[in-house]
């Protein structure tokens, strides 16, 4: 009986496996403006950034930042003061719309 059921069992467990990952939330997205200066870059897409306050998010302090366009990510250097916009998700955050300040 056990070998009639067990490949059932593992082509369930493997369908589980398999099942696409649903959006992590469906949250709308909160925009607020940073302006700051880079201190590091992580490849492949961490900005380390001293900003000052954001308002309506959080105080000035320096922490790091996802950035999720790679183009956008690439063209950060170090010492660079930008005005970004922080997106917020639930828990999730990165920046965009990054422009360097001169």
């Amino acid at each position: 009986m056990l070998h009639k059921i067990l490949p059932i069992l593992l082509l369930a467990l493997g369908a589980c496996a398999t099942k696409p990952h649903q959006a992590a939330s469906n949250a709308p997205i909160e925009r607020y403006q940073l302006d700051g200066v880079v201190l590091q870059l992580e490849p492949p897409n961490v900005a380390k950034i001293k900003h000052q306050e954001i308002k309506g998010y959080m105080e000035a302090m320096t922490m790091e930042f996802p950035v999720k366009d790679a183009v956008e990510f690439a063209a950060l250097h170090v010492n660079d003061h930008i005005r970004a916009t922080v997106f917020v998700q639930d828990l999730n955050y990165w920046i965009g719309e990054i422009h360097q300040v001169r």
